[in-house]
């Protein structure tokens, strides 16, 4: 079989713009005389950074990163909106582009005119999109207001009508940016069976999304970027765990809570691996051991260690401590650790975060609570729905009589 042609060829592309430095104390005239007598003052900023990647046809694409990342400026370079400041880009065939809310609409035209016109803008004729007309005013669910002028639409019926225009051109390559948050939640359902017909027919798609859930799910191939550069591409699920790891070292200090009498101190924590290394990072199954170092001032009799565990943006998966598993902690003073393992760590590919307490057996005082404390990143090596996964056999025919005796 034949390896698929490359449709987008991304080389060592940069963007730098220049960007006016004003003074605080400047008015508009003195800053208009500056620029007349050539004093005004810029500074180069480079939105991107030696680009490069390639997509081949009849792959999906998702661009994922932090607000000010340059995806969007890396799409309207792709689109040729704008020109790179060095390096290349080259498309194959033909490229349909929502880049921005009401992009390629004309306000004052009417929802029928501005079809026809995206239609010219990207070579079809008017007999080629009367054909497809009806098709995509049905698709946008925008008869009753087809006619009517673009400037008074909501935001949702411009996107409606923008994605169905672009999709029903019939490109080689669709570019998204964005946009389809602002859709509702039964028109984005819409929009994702329709991609998913797009790729089945063999088009090629590039995205970028807030959405990690969407992108995840109908992406083939996911690039992460910062600060204007690639720093992660690949594997869907090793690039949002590597997301989701970013993002939460980013804000992990700020996250991070600690109270408590200080009676005991938990002083660290750190991840073991199967071989007894040091690890922020395991596979899907693999076993942990957490060792949890903690100090006291005084002998306290019996204290309660817990933990608890979150994914990366909030939700608690699991909590327990050694008085709900009957595990009866000596009497503590002084320095000391104690151990927790897991045998076989089945959270699905992602970026967690693990919470620590030590508290009086009568829940009555807590001595030291670490919440949002210590990040650990799991990889899989498939791909599964949700947090966990959960052994389960297929089979044919009738099932097994389930008996709790």
């Amino acid at each position: 079989m034949n390896e698929p042609a490359t449709i987008i060829d991304v080389r060592q592309v940069s963007k730098c713009f220049r960007l006016q430095q004003m003074r605080g104390e400047s008015t508009i005239k003195a800053m208009v005389v500056d620029i007349l007598r050539g004093r005004a003052k810029t500074r180069e900023f480079w939105a991107l950074r030696d680009i490069t990647f390639a997509v081949k046809q009849g792959q999906t694409v998702g661009i994922i990163g932090a607000n000010g990342a340059g995806k969007s400026t890396l799409l309207s370079l792709i689109s040729q909106t704008t020109n790179p400041t060095s390096g290349s880009i080259s498309t194959t065939g033909r490229v349909s582009s929502l880049l921005e809310l009401g992009a390629g609409f004309h306000p004052d035209l009417t929802g029928r005119e501005n079809v026809f016109l995206y239609g010219a803008i990207m070579g079809l004729s008017r007999h080629q999109m009367e054909e497809r007309f009806d098709q995509i005013v049905a698709f946008a669910e925008m008869a009753d207001w087809i006619d009517e002028p673009v400037k008074h639409y909501s935001s949702g019926m411009y996107v409606r009508l923008a994605f169905s225009v672009a999709v029903e051109v019939d490109p080689d390559i669709l570019i998204i940016d964005e946009v389809l948050a602002v859709g509702d939640a039964a028109f984005q359902r819409k929009c994702i069976g329709r991609i998913n017909q797009f790729k089945r027919r063999g088009k090629t798609l590039l995205v970028v999304s807030h959405d990690l859930g969407t992108i995840h799910k109908i992406s083939d191939q996911l690039i992460l970027m910062e600060k204007g550069c690639i720093i992660a591409a690949g594997d869907p699920d090793a690039v949002v765990a590597e997301y989701q790891w970013l993002s939460r070292e980013k804000s992990r200090t700020a996250e991070s809570k600690e109270w408590g009498t200080g009676e005991i101190k938990i002083k660290e924590a750190r991840f073991l691996n199967k071989a007894g290394e040091v690890t922020q990072e395991l596979m899907r199954g693999e076993s942990l051991c957490v060792e949890i170092g903690y100090s006291s001032a005084r002998r306290i009799e019996s204290p309660v260690f817990g933990f608890s565990l979150q994914t990366a943006s909030g939700t608690l998966i699991y909590g327990n401590n050694t008085q709900i598993e009957d595990f009866v902690v000596p009497d503590v003073e002084g320095e000391g650790s104690i151990t927790l393992t897991f045998d076989k760590l089945e959270l699905l590919a992602g970026a967690y975060l693990f919470s620590f307490s030590v508290h009086s057996s009568d829940h009555l005082t807590n001595y030291h609570r670490l919440d949002n404390a210590l990040p650990i990143n799991v990889k899989s090596d498939k791909r599964y729905e949700g947090l966990l996964h959960m052994p389960v056999r297929w089979g044919t025919g009738a099932g097994p009589v389930i008996s709790d005796q």
